[in-house]
């Protein structure tokens, strides 16, 4: 464990005595969440970012030691494992060393090789592979019951075991992945009887690229063209530069032996190293290919999952239609269904006259303060009606990305929600408690559905959803959670919880009523002290008679704050409403063998604005008037518009058309931009200039340059 510590820290910059820190906590049940809010002084203020690589190369070396353990049961059961081989599997330094360690040994099937050797030709091999002028004997080796009827037959299978030495050298290995690494091409060609069906592959149908090169996002496309049967893939370095790597290396001379040892490196090369170091490659890149997509996608969930909320108002949501109409709903400042109805607005002038005549009576009824309108089929024009019905100034009436509403109303967690109304129903409450607080409605949603990442479905799942679950437990965890009105949703993903507890804690407020403080927690079912610990910071309770529990200040610390309120001669309430009181503290008094400054100034920064969060305030957004549709769109015209979708080409952007536009990443400033990600965020609020509109490829090319 010390040896990955040192490995860790060196690969990530940082202290071995922090790396050490992060794993006793890791390992003593913390959170990555709790350990970087609340475990500062022990991790030297590590941030999440970095606990979380801590945490996984940990994993990483954890199982390279358990595939180490694995390879030398194998190898000491077969009685193979000598003190010098048992000394490099020790100091392999990573998967792909080991592995070429271990390949000679490997348990074999009955290869070219083996078969060879099975006929009694292996010396025949070993003096050939000697080049040492000897002459060779290869009739000596014929034997028909062996099945070698002539001296060729015997030459052939001496270069089969020839070829397969050369493939399991480590050495020979290791010089043509770093070629391979270095100089293979990725060459796309189309299938031509799939070049029609495949259309949208188009750009790959005749490709060709330096593989080191190769952008991430190309690759998946790529790789998701062959899968569909559209394109075949290769990924080789030139095939005379890695032939003429392994001659260099084995074969010596001219004479009869080396022609010999040539024709089976060769041999070697095309049908063992050559797939096996392609295969390695694709692996390599696919890899990292994920990873990046990963991070872009992880990257715009917790953009999306902050966004910010309206907060505590009531809502009127409408999920718009043309002929089955708006699904309308009232909701009241905690997310509560009011009222539902179903208007027309969109298909006569009675039927809209109507509707609008419902909908200002629904709006003084419920003393409405913002309506949300769905994004989807019929929302520009449901927003036109609503702007004309001429409603209070002050009612905010707004657009709501409704991506996974339908999947959200037809789930299970819908059901058990609104057992007595219909997916319509449902999904137009989704859509209003998406805009009072997206983190709180968004939570109940596979991230996957919510419509933020490319190539979600060709990257690693496994990888994926850790991601996912990471970003989304360190947004719910970075907002805080109200704990008396919060869904078994929201409450699993705070840290220490999840689904069991989530439902215990849920099941205790239904039966016993609102909590009145933290510490009323511990009497939920199966939530003992560690799980306390880990969660209490998160959990907020609105006017509880201690006013700490409606802040980050963590349990354990409330008697640091107790003490400065009495120093201070006030009450805690009192510090956390009083600036003057604040600024007379010298928190120097307060360190302690446990408790130092990092942890003591938040607690000050807490006590000064106790609860925040730390989403942006929401502020309202409006398409351009009369731009509905594709049609409307012209070159040259600029439009307001809301960042839907952050890649590494470029940001998608929502201008009110049904159809987003990419602003390629040559045309998202005035300036070189490295990452997209560095100029904007997913629902950032931009204007854009038309470039060009493709109505038959329903494609909108955009810019954000002033010129």
């Amino acid at each position: 464990m010390n040896q990955h510590q040192e490995i860790i820290a060196r690969e990530l910059q940082i202290k071995s005595g922090q790396v050490a820190a992060v794993a006793t906590l890791l390992a003593d049940g913390g959170t990555v969440p709790f350990i970087a809010r609340y475990r500062k002084e022990a991790t030297g203020l590590l941030d999440e970012t970095q606990i979380t690589a801590v945490r996984d190369r940990l994993t990483q070396l954890a199982e390279l030691d358990k595939r180490r353990e694995a390879i030398i049961a194998s190898l000491t059961e077969r009685d193979l494992l000598d003190d010098k081989l048992h000394q490099a599997v020790l100091a392999a330094p990573n998967l792909t060393v080991l592995e070429d360690i271990y390949l000679p040994h490997r348990p074999k099937r009955r290869t070219r090789s083996i078969i060879a050797m099975e006929k009694g030709l292996e010396p025949l091999a070993r003096a050939i592979f000697k080049q040492d002028q000897t002459p060779l004997t290869p009739e000596k080796f014929i034997n028909p019951d062996k099945g070698v009827a002539s001296a060729d037959e015997a030459l052939a299978g001496a270069r089969d075991i020839i070829a397969e030495w050369v493939n399991e050298d480590p050495a020979a290995r290791a010089g043509l992945r770093q070629l391979f690494n270095t100089k293979a091409l990725i060459i796309a060609k189309v299938v031509k009887k799939n070049e029609e069906a495949g259309s949208k592959f188009r750009d790959y149908f005749d490709w060709q690229e330096p593989a080191a090169k190769v952008a991430g996002h190309r690759l998946l496309a790529m790789l998701r063209g062959e899968n569909e049967k559209v394109l075949t893939l290769a990924l080789r370095p030139p095939e005379e530069a890695a032939i003429t790597l392994l001659q260099k290396k084995y074969v010596k001379g001219s004479g009869v032996a080396a022609e010999q040892v040539n024709l089976a490196v060769q041999d070697s090369y095309k049908r063992l190293l050559a797939p096996s170091l392609e295969n390695e490659l694709r692996t390599s890149l696919k890899d990292k290919a994920d990873r990046e997509a990963i991070k872009v996608f992880v990257d715009n969930l917790r953009q999306l999952l902050l966004a910010s909320p309206l907060g505590r108002k009531r809502v009127m949501a409408l999920d718009p239609g043309f002929r089955t109409g708006a699904k309308l709903v009232c909701l009241d400042a905690q997310g509560k269904l009011l009222h539902h109805t179903t208007i027309y607005p969109t298909l006569s002038a009675n039927q809209s006259k109507e509707a609008g005549k419902i909908v200002s009576d629904l709006c003084r009824k419920y003393q409405i303060e913002a309506i949300a309108i769905g994004n989807g089929t019929a929302g520009r024009e449901t927003e036109a009606f609503a702007r004309g019905l001429g409603l209070a100034p002050e009612i905010i009436i707004t657009m709501v990305d409704e991506s996974g509403a339908s999947i959200y109303s037809a789930s299970e967690t819908a059901r058990a929600e609104f057992p007595d109304h219909d997916l319509t129903v449902r999904g137009s409450v989704s859509i209003g408690r998406r805009l009072q607080d997206p983190l709180a409605e968004l939570v109940k949603l596979d991230p996957k559905a919510i419509g933020v990442g490319q190539y979600q479905h060709d990257v690693n799942q496994a990888a994926l959803k850790k991601s996912l679950d990471d970003t989304v437990a360190s947004c719910v965890n970075s907002v805080g959670v109200e704990l008396n009105t919060a869904s078994a949703e929201l409450l699993a993903h705070v840290s220490g919880l999840g689904p069991v507890l989530a439902q215990n804690i849920i099941k205790f407020r239904n039966e016993n009523g609102p909590f009145t403080s933290r510490a009323k927690v511990l009497k939920v079912p199966r939530l003992g002290a560690k799980a306390f610990e880990q969660c209490a910071g998160f959990l907020r309770i609105r006017d509880a008679k201690n006013p700490l529990d409606a802040s980050a200040v963590h349990p354990e610390q409330y008697a640091i704050v107790e003490q400065m309120a009495k120093d201070c001669g006030c009450k805690v309430g009192d510090l956390m409403t009083q600036a003057e009181i604040r600024q007379q503290i010298d928190i120097k008094r307060y360190v302690s063998a446990t408790v130092g400054l990092p942890t003591l100034n938040d607690i000050i920064s807490e006590l000064a604005k106790p609860g925040r969060d730390p989403r942006q305030s929401f502020t309202a957004f409006a398409f351009a008037d009369g731009i509905n549709s594709m049609d409307d769109l012209h070159e040259g015209m600029r439009l307001p518009g809301l960042v839907t979708n952050v890649t590494k080409f470029g940001a998608f952007v929502d201008i009110g058309v049904h159809q987003d536009g990419l602003v390629h990443i040559s045309q998202l400033a005035d300036r070189y931009v490295k990452d997209p990600s560095d100029v904007v965020k997913v629902r950032q609020q931009v204007m854009v200039r038309v470039l060009e509109v493709d109505a038959k490829r329903k494609r909108i090319s955009l810019s954000m340059k002033e010129g």
